[in-house]
């Protein structure tokens, strides 16, 4: 497929997507999947900061961020995410239409970013992470979730398998690990968000490898 069609039908797949997302994010990012991700976040990154959410949808984690004291620009490839964000908007907290393997910022913009189960969806991750240092301060941080092999919406890599197009990168959580390292990131941390039903005493006892490979997501801190 080429980067326009991808580009295109991930876009509009979350176009489409983007009131039934809205409908439940608040509970996902209290109670669900994304709870650990604003703690996380908070434990490195000094208030205050300016920050950017990359691939925010909706915005309620950028509005989380702006609430836990950072100065945040959220964006998101969707129209109709960024319209729902944009209702939010005050002073020190704006939102932006704009596409991760060609952000619309300039280079160091930020002291530090998030990208939340947002490189998945760009064709090639490499060049988004090429993107994604370039908008970040020399020291700064880059927090990025990353769908693990659990998760459900890895279904829209299934089609390959038949030679058709897909939308959702197979990138595996040591796969980014390892490209991290290979740019000369440092890895500051990393956390693992599972299914329900699987409780950190049926984990903690096993490698950070295999607790990669049973996650729905994978929560890493990179130092740049």
């Amino acid at each position: 497929m080429d980067q326009s069609t991808w580009h295109n039908s991930a876009k509009n797949l979350w176009d489409s997507n983007a009131e039934n997302w809205h409908s439940k994010s608040v509970e996902n990012w209290s109670n669900g999947s994304r709870k650990k991700i604003i703690p996380f976040f908070s434990k490195h990154i000094d208030k205050g900061l300016n920050v950017g959410d990359l691939g925010c949808g909706d915005g309620y984690g950028s509005y989380l961020l702006f609430k836990n004291g950072y100065q945040v620009t959220g964006m998101d490839f969707s129209e109709q995410m960024v319209e729902i964000a944009k209702k939010q908007e005050k002073e020190g907290l704006t939102f932006i239409q704009g596409d991760l393997s060609s952000l619309p910022f300039e280079d160091k913009r930020f002291q530090a970013v998030m990208a939340i189960n947002s490189i998945e969806w760009t064709e090639t991750p490499l060049h988004t992470l090429n993107e994604i240092e370039r908008v970040v301060d020399t020291g700064g941080f880059i927090c990025i979730g990353l769908l693990g092999p659990t998760a459900h919406p890895r279904d829209k890599s299934y089609p390959r398998l038949y030679g058709e197009d897909f939308i959702c990168n197979t990138l595996m959580p040591w796969e980014l690990e390892r490209l991290a390292s290979e740019k000369g990131w440092k890895k500051v941390d990393e956390e693992w968000v599972y299914k329900k039903g699987v409780n950190d005493t049926l984990t903690e006892s096993l490698s950070n490898e295999l607790k990669q490979a049973l996650t729905f997501m994978t929560l890493f801190m990179f130092k740049v």
